[in-house]
């Protein structure tokens, strides 16, 4: 059997080869079951929905026109062949008091071909074949949705052709090689290989970029922040991608410069609300773009605004549909109005937290408009400095920019350090948020690794910062890196709908896996490639499914990253919400970027590793077009970070970039990790040896 979805069409095919391996003729019977939701809810659905069976198509239609977007969108399960019966009554197939397990239709020959309104809709269709001993018959399903119903009746005659299948399937299937395909790994850690050589990366595009949707949470929506995260992981294999979605996130920004927290496509209905960073990740998206492609003309687009009211006073969120201004904006003045408003002060000179910072839960922290947060803070700096860059190329004013930055670092050196690490935030009193001296969230990830990422703190602060993350938060014998830790419980405070979980829950103390990559990449930048990869494998969860003991802990996908995982009894080690989680595509750039050292700038490739010191060597395969770079990477002597001596096709490179041609080749890198002969004299030097 192959299940897949045809190349840029609304369909799934489900293609099974039958065969007759008895020595008497046999009859097999193939039966393809379908629900039909279509914009409704279960109870909903009942009356909504209108079913009929095309005879000539082999094909059960179906439609929801009390659905104001979608009325006119056709769904449709169609056949290879015609049909021995079918139906699209729910209780029909499942039966009185069935189940999936076990649904009535299957125990007996024959649906009744029940097909109108007012019934509980499903799509059942059932065929029989018969074989001769030793003979096959390929067979197969349809399942999928057109704009009306020509489009839907012309997507079933076209792979109803003759073998329309078998060229879909391999379409699809060179489809995948080119998204997936372009590095490829082999490392000393067989786990990682097996994340980085294309689960990671497929987890992000099917999941997070085209579907949006899983198990845990069904949505279907774009979130600002979210996917704009996860486009940066594809950037060494469809940095078109990543244009295309960084242009239609400007598209969800108020003239104001505030954001869409979600939106919902073809619509565009969403919500508008008080979260003080979604705003900021289109400047730094953007700039991070430019920084690995080059492609600086991407400043110049032009993107209308939404217009609309600002937030009243006592509006904390309001969900609409909003007008688009006739004006169009360059996206580099999209940017600059991001940064404008959310540069906001408190009165340590922190930016202001407002209904949640990166942590939706903490949203009663800063309600009242008074709460600054130091995570925050960090980003910020990490924002204007990245786009004090743009301004440069646009040859505009950047020192604004660059002052503020040097501001926000004084600030936050001034008024977050605690004496072993930084603060997570003030509450709008005053009060300080992340201190040794709380009972609860005494000390919280993301301050400390962004004060890594954003280059920002002080470099011995900083690494004891993240030696605070790895003696408090990092629990090795469970194999989890805490967002925050003691969890919150018992606190009079009211930080948020974060205190509702149960401790040890998703962010109320459990590992929240997204943050938990940022405190592995902090650790990979200030040099610590041991550590970097035990942090890897302690967050890969085929780890977490390596024995059956762990499978009946984690209990969810080994393949797939999970954006949480609890810590607190009896629940301990339990994964949750998996596939939906934008951890996938930071845990591929962390592996590939942070500890392989693989990354971009314009066509150079930057070769710059943070590896154990126990790995001899490593390679990575890139292609760039119809190019391929053979990297071989060798540890001598045994060092975590620094390039001795690189080669590129036999020749010596003064340093570690390779320049990308697409002249159809295959290149051959080679490096050796290790002090370099200057710095070997230079030590010698210092010691008088």
């Amino acid at each position: 059997m192959r299940l897949f979805a045809a190349i840029d069409e609304p369909i799934k095919i489900i293609q099974l080869r039958l065969k007759n391996i008895w020595s008497r003729p046999r009859r097999i019977t193939a039966t393809y079951y379908a629900e039909w939701v279509l914009g409704t809810t279960r109870s909903e659905s009942q009356g909504f929905i209108v079913s009929e069976f095309d005879s000539s198509r082999y094909a059960l239609l179906t439609k929801n026109a009390y659905n104001s977007e979608f009325g006119e969108r056709i769904a449709f399960l169609a056949t290879s062949k015609k049909p021995h019966g079918l139906t699209a009554d729910r209780d029909e197939f499942l039966g009185r008091l069935g189940n999936f397990c076990s649904p009535a239709a299957l125990g007996r020959i024959g649906l009744a071909s029940n097909v109108h309104a007012g019934l509980d809709p499903c799509a059942a269709i059932q065929m029989h074949v018969d074989l001769e001993p030793g003979q096959e018959e390929e067979v197969f399903f349809l399942l999928g949705e057109g704009k009306d119903r020509a489009e839907s009746i012309s997507l079933i005659s076209k792979y109803q052709t003759q073998g329309q299948i078998e060229q879909a399937w391999r379409a699809v299937s060179r489809q995948w090689e080119d998204l997936l395909g372009n590095i490829t790994v082999h490392t000393p850690d067989a786990g990682m290989d097996l994340l980085l050589n294309r689960w990671l990366l497929y987890q992000t595009i099917s999941c997070r970029l085209w579907g949006r949707t899983a198990l845990y949470q069904s949505s279907g929506a774009f979130g600002f922040r979210d996917q704009l995260q996860d486009v940066l992981a594809v950037l060494h294999t469809r940095p078109q991608l990543a244009r295309a979605h960084i242009m239609k996130a400007a598209g969800r920004q108020f003239e104001a410069g505030d954001v869409l927290h979600w939106w919902h496509p073809p619509s565009g209905r969403g919500v508008r609300t008080r979260f003080s960073d979604d705003l900021l990740w289109l400047p730094f998206v953007t700039a991070e773009y430019i920084k690995f492609t080059g492609d600086a003309s991407i400043l110049d687009e032009r993107i209308p605004f939404l217009k609309a009211d600002t937030l009243k006073p006592d509006e904390v969120e309001r969900y609409g549909q909003y007008q688009v201004s006739e004006e169009t904006y360059s996206l580099y003045e999209h940017c600059r109005r991001a940064i404008q408003k959310g540069s906001t002060a408190g009165s340590h000179g922190l930016p202001l937290m407002g209904t949640g910072d990166w942590n939706d839960g903490m949203n009663q922290v800063g309600a009242k408009g008074q709460g600054e947060s130091v995570w925050l803070g960090w980003f910020l700096h990490a924002t204007v400095t990245r786009f004090a860059r743009l301004c440069d190329l646009q040859k505009d004013n950047s020192a604004q920019y660059r002052r503020q930055a040097e501001s926000l670092a004084r600030a936050l050196e001034t008024h977050a350090w605690d004496g072993n690490w930084y603060l997570r935030a003030y509450y709008d009193d005053g009060s300080r948020l992340g201190t040794s001296m709380d009972s609860e969230c005494s000390i919280d990830s993301i301050a400390q690794s962004w004060a890594v990422l954003s280059e920002a703190a002080n470099s011995r602060r900083a690494l004891d910062a993240m030696e605070s993350v790895n003696r408090l938060l990092v629990r090795e014998a469970d194999r989890l890196i805490l967002l925050l830790e003691p969890a919150f419980d018992k606190t009079k405070r009211d930080p948020g709908y974060i205190k509702g979980y149960p401790p040890g829950v998703r962010e109320n103390g459990g590992q929240y896996t997204h943050a938990a990559v940022w405190a592995a990449w902090a650790v990979a930048k200030l040099g610590q490639g041991d550590q970097a990869e035990e942090l890897f494998r302690l967050l890969n969860p085929i780890y977490h499914a390596d024995s059956p003991e762990n499978v009946a802990r984690y209990q969810v996908e080994p393949y797939g990253i999970a954006a949480d995982v609890y810590s607190g009894p009896p629940y301990t080690g339990m994964g949750g919400w998996t596939w939906y989680t934008g951890s996938a595509g930071w845990m591929y750039r962390l592996g590939v970027e942070g500890i392989l050292g693989i990354s971009r700038e314009g066509n150079t490739l930057v070769i710059d590793p943070c590896i154990p010191r126990k790995w001899p060597e490593y390679q990575v395969v890139y292609r760039f077009g119809g190019t391929t770079y053979k990297i071989q990477v060798k540890n001598p002597e045994g060092v975590n970070r620094g390039v001795r001596q690189a080669w590129m096709d036999e020749e010596a490179l003064q340093e570690c970039r390779i320049p990308l041609t697409d002249d159809g080749q295959q290149h051959e890198i080679q490096l050796i990790l290790g002090a370099k002969v200057s710095q070997i004299r230079e030590k010698k030097a210092e010691t008088g040896d």
